[in-house]
């Protein structure tokens, strides 16, 4: 009897070991999940999500500038199947924002209304990517013609609304009433895309409907330490939209134009 006993014992320490173990793998692989289905995307591409003191959760890709690419896609971003998030304002199938790739329109030709030669109505904030000096920075203008680069042809630029992160007096006056925002206090989804000091760029999108000083104040106190240089505020609410390996925040599903790709193969 005493030996069944023992026997007992040794089982049932055996099965709660068994049990324990599997217990803990689940729950590995459940929180791991993420960033394990990340590895699915490109090299050169970071995700984090975090939640800030102002109640916003941001989603946020890391990269190089030389891994970026403007697409037109005229889908949503997660249908897309290339990881990234959308890109500036568009109407119908055309665009209202800058989008231009080594010289060339995203979606059609130079000058031509709609092809991402030109910030519609507005001298808005165009973040560009100059491939000879590998610098960064943020141009108020109304077209591609209007950029300052050292190359024509070796240079990506994508148009938005400015966020001026270092200056919080008059961020809100230039973004709003001479970018005009749209829909600045609504709470809404909202995709931005800046550089830090570094000149790394973090393309970002909110699933947390805020409004725009809440979305800003949220990206300065949780991107990049501090050391952001600037950034745009990109298309928002249902165009909100970002695939990240296991990560697809498809907005309200609709469809976009354009939208920022991250290839992980320098151009």
């Amino acid at each position: 009897m005493k030996d069944k006993a023992i026997d007992r014992v040794v089982l049932v320490s055996r099965s709660l070991l068994i049990f324990f173990s599997i217990f803990m793998l689940t729950l590995g692989i459940v929180f791991a999940w993420p960033f394990i289905s990340i590895e699915d995307t490109p090299d050169g591409l970071k995700y984090t999500q975090t939640t800030t003191d102002n109640g916003v959760t941001l989603h946020v890709l890391q990269t190089k500038p030389d891994y970026i690419t403007l697409l037109t896609i005229n889908e949503n971003v997660v249908r897309s199947g290339f990881p990234g998030i959308n890109g500036g304002f568009f109407w119908e199938d055309q665009l209202l924002s800058i989008a231009v790739m080594d010289g060339v329109p995203v979606n059609g030709s130079v000058k031509e209304y709609g092809s991402g030669w030109f910030n519609t109505k507005y001298d808005r904030g165009t973040m560009v990517f100059d491939r000879i000096t590998k610098k960064v920075d943020v141009q108020r203008v109304a077209s591609a013609g209007d950029l300052t680069m050292t190359d024509e042809t070796k240079f990506w630029a994508q148009g938005g609304v400015s966020m001026n992160l270092r200056d919080d007096n008059r961020w809100y006056q230039i973004a709003i009433d001479e970018e005009g925002l749209p829909f600045p206090g609504d709470n809404r989804l909202r995709s931005a895309m800046a550089y830090d000091t570094s000149g790394d760029i973090y393309l970002i999108v909110s699933s947390t409907k805020c409004t725009a000083k809440q979305f800003r104040t949220a990206i300065k106190s949780s991107v990049a330490a501090g050391k952001l240089q600037e950034g745009i505020f990109l298309d928002g609410d249902g165009s909100s939209q970002l695939l990240a390996g296991n990560v697809k925040l498809k907005g309200d599903s609709r469809t976009v134009v354009q939208m920022i790709a991250v290839n992980g193969e320098k151009r």
